[in-house]
């Protein structure tokens, strides 16, 4: 047996809750949220974040999952203390980036790799411990290498046990969840690969729990017709917003949405920056313009997106989502039941 367990210089001399605490207050604070803001955006309680945040409670390994989410950061920034961007990493056994959650530890084996290409964990499960009672849907894959004891993963309701020596690989937008079923410790290689660069795996763990978010909440998809989502951000003319109460739309609005054509004067830039599809500051000032209008949004579905708009997007606090879903109610449906997979190998 190896020492990956034991303590380590830097963030593992902190204890977990106490690290994640702070790291949780430091992101929510700098993308100017309030607590009762994250409750809104995660769908947890905001008395559960107060606690996380203050130290007080081990948040289990699905709910720091909905707060990627929520928040649009890797699931390792709730335990790293800083990232470098190195193109090599080398980790030692004795000095693995250690967080523990209730009774699963998560050692980090790619701290601050560059990029999210590959984000591999080390994951120690007591008996009856795992990703917690809410399914889990992500982009890209998931591989896993069970190194001792026994874990039963679920994939799309069909069980998978796997022991010393058994691994597994599958497309990780199919619900799943993972527990120790053994009566000993058991140890799994986890390594999630997202589905392209611009992908953070780790955020993209999204709980099947997200359908119990907040009661209302209000959805933008674009569109032309109001029934069939548009494939091109920047030239669809409306925005139908729907409202949610409890699961169920409620309401529908069709809203006017500005497009490059109310741009005359304007070049659109789009296709010649260098810097990427519309990452300039012009286009970045027409994107926010277009989204005024759905400035009370907390999500935008678009069929097609370039990567200056979707980032635009999440600096405004909207979250982009890219679905190959054309029919608005089923894809609104989708993100209801937490089984919309955003496709951010679509983006330009």
């Amino acid at each position: 047996m190896d020492n990956a367990a034991d303590p380590v210089q830097g963030t593992a001399q902190i204890p977990a809750e106490v690290l994640v605490g702070r790291k949780l207050r430091e992101i929510r604070s700098s993308r100017g949220l309030s607590l009762r803001a994250l409750a809104d955006r995660s769908g947890l309680n905001i008395n559960t974040l107060s606690l996380i945040e203050n130290g007080k409670s081990s948040p289990s390994v699905s709910t720091l999952q909905q707060l990627s989410v929520a928040l649009s950061v890797p699931l390792s920034a709730f335990f790293a203390e800083e990232t470098v961007g190195k193109k090599v990493v080398f980790t030692p056994s004795h000095s693995r980036p250690l967080a523990e959650f209730g009774s699963t530890q998560m050692e980090n084996l790619a701290q601050d790799l560059a990029g999210n290409a590959v984000q591999p964990y080390m994951v120690t499960l007591k008996p009856g411990m795992g990703s917690g009672e809410r399914m889990i849907v992500h982009t890209g894959h998931e591989f896993v290498y069970c190194l001792e004891g026994v874990v039963l993963y679920t994939i799309e309701g069909v069980d998978y046990p796997l022991r010393t020596g058994d691994s597994l690989v599958f497309q990780a937008h199919l619900p799943h969840c993972w527990e120790n079923s053994g009566q000993e410790l058991a140890r799994l290689l986890m390594v999630l690969y997202p589905a392209d660069e611009h992908d953070e795996a780790g955020s993209r763990h999204v709980s099947l729990a997200h359908s119990e978010k907040e009661k209302t909440m209000k959805i933008a998809t674009i569109t032309e017709d109001g029934k069939i989502i548009s494939q091109h951000f920047g030239r669809a003319p409306y925005y139908l917003v729907l409202t949610i109460e409890d699961g169920k739309v409620v309401n529908r609005e069709m809203r006017d949405k500005i497009g490059h054509s109310h741009f005359p004067n304007q070049a659109h830039t789009e296709e010649t920056q260098a810097s990427g599809h519309g990452m300039d500051i012009a286009s970045h000032n027409k994107h926010v313009s277009m989204a005024e209008v759905i400035s009370d949004c907390e999500a935008l579905l678009c069929g097609g997106m370039g990567m200056g708009a979707y980032e635009s997007m999440r600096s405004l606090n909207i979250h982009p989502i890219v679905t190959d879903i054309r029919d608005i109610d089923t894809a609104v449906q989708a993100y209801i039941d937490g089984k919309l997979v955003n496709h951010t190998e679509l983006l330009h």
